[in-house]
């Protein structure tokens, strides 16, 4: 197992969708994108390569969410065979600093996998980052990607294989690319959307639960839930005339039929759950385990 790790908005989920040459990750420009750990599973003839994408780790957790988010996150560590440890080019925060204080403690295999090297017009300059970065920890390897152009992913896969440990039989069967369900996607990419359109006037307390699903011939009917933990972000949600609303369903709509090969009919509704990041009994019918 592969462990794909680093801080909050990083790119993660974005490098395991070019991985997988698939889209099993929702991505935004935003924190706090990535909430649950999943799996890509990219099975090839005689190789399974099982990636775990974590959420972001936070510094600083300020609330109960953010605690769970970072534990799942830490706990991925000491069950997987290599970790990649996603930077992004000529960029060392205090996130950064913190993750890397993490790695020193695990005895798995690092892999220091600097993303964005599509903004280096040329290679060489990226010499005395990687100089800097080679000083901190020794690490199994550097390898330089981008996860938007594939540029440096065939040479990651063929490094991560190289130090994948032989199995007798697959995890998992062969046609299977991820362990979420059908309702989990589905209420991952509505939250996707909600994410790329609200922009700076997203309120991140909210979530997305898929409350009903019925089929009819050929038509799958779903009905979900956005909660939000303030009154005053519902209308922010629902737009003006329900315009924003209706943008989300629809786009959301497009990539769950994408994601089911099956035409859909979604509803969207808009309900107040106060406070429900740092609410133990919200977080678990949420998904979040505490």
């Amino acid at each position: 197992m592969i462990a794909i790790i680093g801080r909050p908005n990083v790119g993660k989920s974005t490098l395991l969708n070019a991985l997988m040459g698939k889209k099993i990750a929702i991505t935004a420009n935003k924190p706090q994108t990535t909430r649950h750990r999943l799996l890509g599973i990219d099975t090839q003839d005689h190789i399974q390569r099982i990636y775990v994408d974590t959420p972001g780790l936070h510094s600083k957790a300020h609330n109960r969410m953010n605690k769970i988010m970072n534990r799942d996150a830490v706990s991925v560590l000491g069950e997987v065979d290599l970790i990649l440890w996603l930077l992004v080019a000529d960029q060392w925060t205090e996130e950064d600093q913190a993750v890397l204080k993490l790695l020193r403690q695990q005895a798995s295999k690092v892999f220091v996998v600097v993303n964005q090297i599509d903004r280096y017009s040329e290679k060489t300059l990226m010499l005395p980052y990687l100089q800097k970065l080679s000083m901190l920890m020794d690490y199994a390897d550097f390898v330089p990607v981008s996860a938007m152009t594939k540029d440096g992913l065939p040479e990651l896969q063929e490094l991560i294989d190289d130090h994948l440990p032989e199995m007798e039989v697959f995890l998992f069967p062969e046609d299977q690319s991820t362990d979420q369900s059908d309702n989990f996607m589905m209420a991952e990419l509505i939250r996707e959307k909600l994410f790329r359109l609200l922009g700076d006037e997203l309120p991140y307390g909210l979530a997305v639960q898929i409350e009903h699903k019925q089929l009819e011939g050929k038509l799958l009917r779903v009905n979900a839930v956005i909660w939000v933990d303030k009154p005053s972000h519902k209308p922010m949600v629902i737009g003006h005339k329900g315009q924003m609303l209706k943008q989300v369903g629809s786009q959301a709509r497009e990539e769950i039929q994408r994601w089911l090969v099956q035409k859909v009919h979604l509803e969207l509704w808009v309900k107040v759950k106060s406070n429900w990041v740092d609410s133990r009994l919200d977080l678990r019918s949420l998904g979040h385990e505490d």
